[in-house]
């Protein structure tokens, strides 16, 4: 079993970790204490050992931040959180502060005094967060001040867990659909053509992807934790814990990259700076620690990681790939919902026990490597808290007349998915059949629409709210996020949302998934996964336009569609849709799963 559900952390531990905290600052002669969710590898997923914010704050969301002063603490957290965050926090220790409201560095000012000094951790803040905190409270006379000895881990001892240590696999060529080599080269190739020397890649999945390996040092994420030096020509410095490297996997690197140890990374920044070679940075995934190390942030060549636009566009072969884990996903996912209408109805099921069916469907492929994340199973209020994640303590049964939401995804060698789906629990009311009907408008919007070439995720993303707004709805999310192939399941540069300013390129995998939530009722989320495909001219037209492919193969559920809110494109859309779901995927399921399927593809 890939997912735990263990009981939600004890909110009260709170009080007694944050006085032993502001006792640590006063020794320090610190007025505040800066304390990410994220590692030294800046990524949206932590190892346990990293849980930091989790465990002084109770807080378990995968985005957020606290500050604790010696009067005050506040927990900072995005739209998907402000439910999650009210009933795992100690409110009468932490505020909760919606990030769209307030962020940290308008908080701080109001909080804290003019000389105040901040302590931060700089392995743990990035190069552009620190810089935007020092403008922002400068001109209050507060000073941003890095603290070489983690304060949170001081004080959490020895019940800390262990840092990860899992072994580094060949990811192979039949998977990665180029080489490595050919991968290192055309990074030496940018760093060539921008006159740098040498790019340090800090995140992960950069380092996986470069090398065709893959790890398990992050839940539900087939990378390792590691950095790594890129000089214009040469081989790859790969910093890496050496108990995760055996004989086969030296073979598989040795032509492209020399493993050190990690406590070697200090000295060889220290030898760039003394060299004075021109070193790439991306200041928005790179620690502060390395600026320091190489002599302060104006020493370094800012720009973007190169491996994170170049793995954004999957080759012929991880499409191929992408293709054949959603049909094999979708296999799974249909015998569950057919699973799920026929026990739904007996009134004694719960989330544990459907997101523990669901993986064991996908475990029956026998080629499930993990799960993409854990699974989002919410009935009823729990599927309005848009990062649900069921535990002991919260599990509900799926009652008549509510809604459930699944939000789940898979990790196979030759490809990651990503599905939600909605489900009619007995008969749904009035309101949410005609809430669910303007979701699906949004999500077909985003699945039909033609754009032309330099068109960013944040053009379309209106597209899938404008049936939402036209009913002074919304959401508190992007409407998509970029997927690797075989790899985290969240991955940049591109997205479908009002901060995507990336052009959209053929070969791009993102997620379409609008939703409607209504706090302690329901919540709606309908997801596929869809592919940018080639830009093709129609005769009337005189540009070339971008579309999306469809990848996701799963029915949507027709009890919770008002045919008459659609519009002809629209219903014509869906019938062609499930046509697709049921031609696919009938030859391959059993027989209950393929009658059902018949009538959960009928046309409307």
């Amino acid at each position: 079993m890939f997912q735990t559900f263990e009981t939600r952390s004890d909110p009260t531990l709170a009080a007694a970790r944050v006085s032993r905290l502001r006792e640590e600052m006063q020794r320090r002669k610190l007025d505040a204490y800066l304390i990410p969710r994220a590692d030294e590898h800046q990524g949206e997923y932590v190892p346990p050992c990293a849980e930091r914010l989790h465990w002084l704050t109770g807080f378990s969301g995968s985005a957020g931040s606290a500050v604790v002063t010696h009067d005050t603490a506040a927990v900072f957290v995005d739209g998907r959180y402000t439910v999650q965050a009210r009933q795992e926090v100690d409110t009468k220790i932490f505020e909760i502060v919606p990030m769209a409201k307030t962020r940290a560095e308008d908080w701080i000012p109001q909080n804290l005094s003019f000389g105040a000094r901040i302590g931060f951790d700089p392995k743990l803040f990035t190069i552009a967060q620190i810089e935007r905190l020092q403008s922002r409270l400068k001109p209050h006379g507060i000073k941003v001040t890095p603290v070489a000895t983690n304060l949170i881990d001081k004080l959490w001892g020895k019940d800390r867990p262990a840092p990860p240590a899992g072994p580094i696999i060949p990811h192979p060529l039949e998977f990665a659909g180029t080489s490595s080599a050919d991968k290192v080269e055309e990074v030496q190739k940018r760093l060539a053509d921008d006159e740098q020397d040498v790019v340090v890649l800090t995140s992960p999945d950069s380092i996986a992807w470069l090398l065709n390996a893959r790890g398990s040092d992050v839940a539900h994420n087939p990378v390792f934790l590691s950095f790594a030096i890129v000089p214009r020509r040469g081989k790859v410095e790969l910093f890496v814990d050496p108990k995760k490297v055996d004989k086969s996997l030296r073979e598989h690197l040795r032509p492209v990259a020399k493993i050190l140890a990690p406590d070697k990374l200090a000295e060889r920044l220290s030898d760039l700076k003394s060299q004075k070679k021109r070193v790439r940075l991306d200041p928005n995934a790179a620690s502060w620690f390395f600026a320091q190390k190489l002599g302060g942030a104006r020493r370094i060549a800012r720009g973007s990681d190169p491996c994170t636009a170049l793995k954004a566009i999957k080759n012929a072969t991880e499409i191929a790939g992408m293709r054949m884990a959603h049909e094999r996903d979708g296999v799974a996912v249909s015998q569950f919902l057919c699973w799920l209408d026929r026990e739904a109805a007996k009134g004694s099921l719960d989330e544990i026990t459907a997101a523990q069916t669901l993986e064991d469907f996908r475990r029956q492929t026998n080629l499930l490597r993990e799960i993409s994340f854990d699974t989002i199973s919410g009935s009823g209020p729990n599927g309005a808290i848009v990062h649900y994640r069921v535990s002991t303590q919260s599990n509900r049964q799926l009652k008549q007349g509510e809604l459930f939401l699944v939000d789940s995804g898979a990790q196979y060698q030759d490809g990651t998915t990503d599905i939600t789906r909605t489900i009619a629990i007995g008969k749904p009311t009035r309101e949410m059949i005609e809430r669910f009907t303007r979701v699906l408008k949004g999500h077909i919007a985003i699945a039909t629409a033609s754009f032309p070439k330099g068109t960013c995720g944040r053009d379309l993303d209106p597209m899938a709210r404008r049936a939402l707004w036209e009913a002074s709805l919304d959401y508190d999310h992007g409407t998509g996020h970029g997927v690797g192939s075989f790899l985290s399941v969240h991955e940049g540069p591109a997205s479908i949302s009002k901060a995507g300013a990336v052009p959209l390129q053929p070969g791009m995998i993102l997620s379409n998934e609008p939703g409607y939530y209504k706090e302690g009722a329901y919540g709606i989320r309908i997801e596929n996964l869809v592919l940018v495909q080639e830009p093709k001219k129609i005769s009337s037209g005189d540009r070339e336009m971008l579309s999306f492919e469809t990848l996701t193969l799963a029915p949507i559920d027709r009890r919770l569609i008002d045919p008459a809110l659609l519009t002809d494109e629209e219903r014509a859309w869906l019938n062609a849709y499930h046509d697709r779901v049921r031609i696919t995927l009938s030859p391959l399921v059993d027989r209950e799963t393929k009658a059902w399927l018949k009538a959960a593809t009928a046309a409307i």
